[in-house]
């Protein structure tokens, strides 16, 4: 796990291919500068030239850690935030707040976590009801807190235009307007965002709703709805947490992978699952690293839902590959003991790879669940023959990341999109880079129209707020603004590798009325 020589290898201009959680699991055609060994155990490649210099990509390969654990420990699920409700309202408290955790096995870390010391509680939102949300900021330094994937007005988006000063309390209140699905929060100020988050900042967000799907699906938190949040950091032998290139780039570093805040380096997880049926929501909280989770004897994942909300129906995938933001639920009807496998891929410059045991589930429900509902979700596919077309840009000069161009790295340098209430738009995002990268986009779910040149398929059908951009790759979304406008407030759209955030690859978005 320690590496101390720092290999680099320029790019051989092989056009390689990614893996994502599809009815067949098949691979994309497309232009992806990443070698597979071991398996689907990936060492990032690709050098790019910039301002004069190269800059690579280095392969630090964990090695397939399958099996090779030599510890066990039970499964820490985060605790349920319960909130007040009064009248129509319900108020959840948050402290954004420093601490001290093991990242590194055995080495006390500075950390960062909210109401807590490192990571923070999941909260559960209901569809049509009313929050409010008292954060503090106990930091030391600005702050935000972002509702990633929430339809939610401008002003409480936790954008970087609401940044929060130490000792302060922002109060965002909405209705939730989102149907059932997996989100998750965590810091969204200008420049500080990989930092406070790849320290500890980030929780996860369920949202409910009275749909027959949810209703004939596992709810019950922490006993057949169970959270995976899985981060692959970066951290010195003392234990400091890097979030930044020249931290990345230093020598002796370790790449560890946590699962709900454990490091399962040479851990595998344990959980009884006491009801057959099981429903496992999985967050990729890393900065960069791409986490795809399968089944440690090949079998299938009934995946249920996206990052925007169910399918259509259960869909059999052997792996849910995803990108740094994404989420994704499966269920598992265990009659027998099933394990769990995480595949880390460089996402950025330098990071984690390998395969990991991260969670031995023994089987001892006696119930019989009735057979998963045949429908879950309708999705009515966008006609996006008149639809409003843009074409997104992602770049770089140097060591700065930019969107059209532009490096967003204060409010008034970014580039900014505006658009209005009730239009229809389909977006090219094209990657002018050979790097990595991870498109997300505030404010509404979008639906993939075409994926390096494909047309969607499978799982790909679903609604989506992050998705993947391979190294000269393209994809297209459709999306529809509604509900919000504002002529003061702006969502963001950017790269969700979070360094790449902060290094410029971010733009804003301003809906206002028609």
């Amino acid at each position: 796990m320690t590496h101390t020589t720092d290999p680099a290898f320029e790019a051989d201009g092989t056009d390689e291919q990614v893996t994502r959680g599809e009815t067949t699991a098949r691979r994309r055609k497309g232009v992806h500068r990443r070698k597979f060994l071991g398996g689907m155990a990936g060492v990032g490649l690709g050098a790019v030239a910039a301002g004069g210099a190269t800059f690579a990509l280095l392969a630090d390969a964990k090695g397939n850690k399958a099996g090779a654990a030599t510890n066990t420990a039970t499964l820490t699920v985060p605790d349920l935030l319960e909130g007040t409700t009064s009248g129509s309202t319900t108020t959840f408290t948050l402290e954004a707040k420093t601490g001290t955790a093991e990242v590194l096995s055995g080495v006390t870390s500075s950390t960062m976590g909210y109401n807590q010391s490192f990571l923070g509680p999941t909260m559960k939102w209901t569809n049509g009801d009313t929050v409010l949300l008292n954060i503090t900021n106990s930091l030391g330094e600005d702050t935000t807190v972002h509702f990633h994937g929430a339809h939610v007005p401008a002003k409480m988006d936790g954008g970087p235009q609401v940044a929060f000063a130490d000792g302060e309390t922002w109060s965002p209140t909405f209705t939730v307007k989102d149907d059932a699905k997996t989100l998750w929060y965590h810091p969204h100020a200008l420049g500080t965002t990989a930092k406070q988050a790849v320290h500890g900042l980030a929780g996860m967000i369920i949202v409910e709703d009275d749909s027959t799907a949810s209703s004939d699906l596992p709810s019950t938190y922490g006993t057949d709805d169970i959270p995976l949040i899985f981060q692959s950091l970066a951290t010195d032998s003392a234990g400091d947490i890097k979030y930044n290139l020249s931290g990345y780039l230093g020598n002796g570093l370790s790449f560890p992978l946590l699962l709900n805040g454990t490091n399962v380096d040479d851990t595998t997880l344990t959980f009884t699952a006491t009801k057959t049926r099981t429903r496992f929501r999985v967050l990729n909280a890393s900065p960069s690293d791409i986490i795809t989770v399968q089944r440690s004897d090949g079998g299938n994942l009934n995946q249920i839902a996206t990052d925007q909300g169910y399918l259509t129906a259960a869909t059999e995938v052997t792996s849910i590959r995803l990108v740094a933001g994404a989420r994704a639920e499966f269920v598992l009807d265990l009659s027998d003991a099933v394990t769990l496998q995480a595949v880390v891929t460089t996402g950025w410059v330098r990071g984690g790879s390998g395969t990991y045991d991260v969670l031995a589930i023994t089987a001892s429900g006696t119930d019989t669940p009735d057979d998963l509902p045949a429908s879950l979700n309708t999705i009515d596919r966008y006609d996006t023959s008149d639809f409003t077309a843009r074409t997104i840009t992602l770049g770089q000069s140097g060591t700065t990341m930019t969107i059209n161009g532009s490096a967003g790295t204060s409010m008034s340098s970014m580039a900014m999109i505006s658009s209005t209430l009730g239009s229809k738009e389909i977006w090219t995002i094209k990657n002018g880079t050979q790097l990595e990268h991870s498109f997300h986009l505030h404010d509404v779910p979008y639906q993939l129209v075409s994926v390096n040149g494909e047309d969607p398929t499978g799982v790909d059908l679903g609604w989506f707020d992050t998705y993947e951009v391979v190294g000269g790759g393209s994809i297209q979304i459709a999306m529809e603004f509604t509900d919000f406008a504002d002529d003061t407030y702006m969502y963001m759209l950017h790269c969700h590798l979070l360094q790449h955030e902060d290094e410029g690859m971010m733009a804003s978005l301003m809906v206002t009325e028609s």
